[in-house]
């Protein structure tokens, strides 16, 4: 009886590893290699985890190999919409400090956390952008799809800035969703559809667009502007970096067609730097 069950299950041990064998497909990229990095970045991001998508893209970066130049306009886009959403969640709980008069600290803290998030990823943004002079040509290619998130104002920082302090899952909430929306801003200005979330999504609809050289260098000149005021005297007050940002995002509109976004925008950075020599 026993040799009659031992045989049974060998059978079936034998059959499970036929099935097996002949069910299991291609595998996928080799671990470390410039094509898993790509599939991961892909999948993480449509699982909605933009920091495990810069992870992997950030990997790429690390060497020139065939998925640079697709990798690289991706993640300048992902560290510009995160650094802007802390930036957001900070400037709120900066307004709810002065209007909560129990617990004010509370708020303080919350703004020094989260400016230095985005102080984080702004100069790790700015190094990026650097390496835009490797891709040639007069456009870019955004090849990831249209992401998550509303482009409206983050339900929750209305109570934050009233000076209402959230319960933990309600702040964690209010975080996500400030990330996707500086995100999902920032694909819509790197696709020259600043703040038009309809059109940005139809551009997108594909899975990639591609956009003029002009249109992408404007906006990223834009985020390094935006980033420089992260360093004024009432707020993370580092004047070298500031001075930094500026003059890169000065150089970044150089060689930009004047256009009446690329005007506005100098004269702004012209104002910061001026301001800063008095």
């Amino acid at each position: 009886m026993t040799a009659k069950r031992s045989a049974v299950s060998l059978a079936a041990i034998a059959a499970m590893s036929i099935l097996l064998s002949c069910s299991s497909g291609p595998s996928g990229p080799e671990m470390g290699t410039p094509a898993f990095y790509w599939q991961s970045a892909r999948e993480v991001y449509a699982a909605g985890d933009y920091m495990k998508t810069i992870q992997h893209l950030d990997n790429l970066l690390t060497t020139d190999n065939e998925y640079t130049a697709r990798a690289l306009p991706w993640v300048l886009v992902l560290k510009s919409g995160l650094a802007a959403g802390y930036m957001d969640a900070a400037e709120n709980y900066q307004v709810g400090a002065r209007n909560n008069k129990t617990d004010p600290g509370a708020f303080r803290g919350q703004v020094t956390a989260y400016r230095n998030s985005a102080a984080q990823l702004a100069l790790q943004f700015a190094e990026d952008f650097g390496k835009l002079d490797k891709l040639k040509g007069d456009t870019v290619k955004l090849e990831f799809a249209y992401p998550r998130g509303n482009a409206a104002p983050v339900a929750q920082f209305t109570k934050v800035s009233t000076g209402i302090a959230l319960t933990p899952p309600e702040m964690e909430s209010a975080q996500r969703t400030a990330l996707e929306r500086g995100v999902l801003l920032a694909t819509c200005r790197a696709a020259g559809a600043a703040n038009d979330t309809a059109r940005t999504q139809e551009t997108l609809k594909p899975g990639s667009a591609t956009v003029p050289r002009a249109t992408f260098m404007t906006a990223m000149a834009d985020s390094l502007y935006e980033f420089s005021q992260l360093y004024v005297r009432d707020k993370l007050d580092d004047p070298q970096k500031m001075g930094a940002l500026l003059q890169r995002a000065q150089g970044a509109l150089a060689g930009v067609p004047e256009s009446k976004e690329s005007k506005e925008l100098n004269r702004k950075i012209d104002a910061a730097l001026k301001k800063m020599k008095k």
